[in-house]
Protein backbone atom coordinates (compact mmCIF):
# COMPACT_ATOMS: atom_id res chain seq x y z
CA UNK A 1 0.00 0.00 0.00
CA UNK A 2 1.34 3.22 -1.06
CA UNK A 3 0.93 6.74 1.26
CA UNK A 4 -1.30 9.32 0.04
CA UNK A 5 0.41 12.63 -0.40
CA UNK A 6 -0.88 14.69 2.67
CA UNK A 7 -3.15 16.99 2.19
CA UNK A 8 -2.83 20.53 3.01
CA UNK A 9 -5.16 23.36 2.83
CA UNK A 10 -2.02 25.73 1.87
CA UNK A 11 -0.55 26.76 -1.23
CA UNK A 12 2.83 27.95 -1.72
CA UNK A 13 2.89 30.79 -4.49
CA UNK A 14 5.42 31.57 -6.75
CA UNK A 15 8.42 33.59 -5.69
CA UNK A 16 7.68 37.31 -5.37
CA UNK A 17 10.15 39.67 -6.72
CA UNK A 18 12.04 40.17 -3.52
CA UNK A 19 9.83 43.20 -1.79
CA UNK A 20 11.67 44.94 1.05
CA UNK A 21 11.16 44.01 4.35
CA UNK A 22 12.26 46.39 7.00
CA UNK A 23 11.75 46.70 10.91
CA UNK A 24 9.46 48.97 13.07
CA UNK A 25 12.40 51.71 13.19
CA UNK A 26 13.26 51.32 9.36
CA UNK A 27 16.16 49.15 9.26
CA UNK A 28 16.18 46.44 6.25
CA UNK A 29 15.77 43.12 7.17
CA UNK A 30 15.45 41.38 3.67
CA UNK A 31 13.23 40.62 1.48
CA UNK A 32 9.38 38.57 0.86
CA UNK A 33 10.73 35.41 -0.52
CA UNK A 34 7.25 33.99 -1.14
CA UNK A 35 3.66 33.91 0.17
CA UNK A 36 1.07 30.63 1.05
CA UNK A 37 -2.51 31.33 0.51
CA UNK A 38 -5.37 29.34 1.99
CA UNK A 39 -6.49 27.34 -0.41
CA UNK A 40 -10.37 27.27 0.82
CA UNK A 41 -10.54 31.17 2.02
CA UNK A 42 -8.16 32.91 -0.84
CA UNK A 43 -6.51 34.48 2.15
CA UNK A 44 -2.79 34.90 2.33
CA UNK A 45 -1.80 32.88 5.16
CA UNK A 46 1.83 33.49 5.56
CA UNK A 47 5.05 35.20 4.35
CA UNK A 48 8.48 33.49 3.90
CA UNK A 49 10.66 36.27 4.47
CA UNK A 50 14.43 35.82 3.40
CA UNK A 51 16.82 37.69 5.66
CA UNK A 52 20.54 38.07 5.76
CA UNK A 53 23.31 36.62 3.58
CA UNK A 54 25.52 37.83 1.52
CA UNK A 55 25.60 37.23 -2.63
CA UNK A 56 22.98 34.72 -1.89
CA UNK A 57 24.75 32.82 0.63
CA UNK A 58 23.81 32.27 4.35
CA UNK A 59 20.27 33.29 4.06
CA UNK A 60 17.69 32.45 6.42
CA UNK A 61 13.96 31.69 5.68
CA UNK A 62 11.39 32.53 8.36
CA UNK A 63 7.81 31.84 7.64
CA UNK A 64 5.51 34.71 9.64
CA UNK A 65 1.47 34.87 9.66
CA UNK A 66 1.02 37.52 7.19
CA UNK A 67 -0.99 39.89 9.70
CA UNK A 68 2.44 40.79 11.20
CA UNK A 69 3.44 42.37 8.25
CA UNK A 70 1.88 45.84 6.98
CA UNK A 71 2.54 47.39 4.01
CA UNK A 72 4.36 51.09 3.72
CA UNK A 73 2.69 52.38 0.25
CA UNK A 74 4.74 55.76 0.18
CA UNK A 75 7.81 53.32 0.48
CA UNK A 76 6.94 50.33 -1.51
CA UNK A 77 7.62 47.99 1.17
CA UNK A 78 6.67 45.66 3.88
CA UNK A 79 7.31 46.59 7.90
CA UNK A 80 7.67 43.42 10.22
CA UNK A 81 5.09 44.76 13.27
CA UNK A 82 6.60 42.19 15.58
CA UNK A 83 10.24 42.36 17.36
CA UNK A 84 12.92 41.22 15.45
CA UNK A 85 14.08 39.09 18.85
CA UNK A 86 10.65 37.20 18.18
CA UNK A 87 11.13 37.11 14.95
CA UNK A 88 14.52 35.49 15.25
CA UNK A 89 13.29 33.38 17.87
CA UNK A 90 10.92 31.71 15.66
CA UNK A 91 11.65 28.72 13.11
CA UNK A 92 13.67 29.24 10.43
CA UNK A 93 15.67 27.15 7.88
CA UNK A 94 19.50 28.17 6.27
CA UNK A 95 20.68 28.65 2.99
CA UNK A 96 17.70 26.24 1.15
CA UNK A 97 14.50 27.49 1.45
CA UNK A 98 12.34 23.88 2.30
CA UNK A 99 9.00 23.11 1.01
CA UNK A 100 6.71 24.98 3.56
CA UNK A 101 3.64 22.87 3.33
CA UNK A 102 0.71 23.12 6.87
CA UNK A 103 3.81 20.86 9.02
Amino acid sequence: MTDAPQKTSLLLTAKTSGLDVRSRDGDKLGHVEAIMVDKRSGNTAYAILSLGGFLGMGKSYYPIPFSLLAYDVPNDHYVVTADRRLLEGGPSWANNAPDFDQA
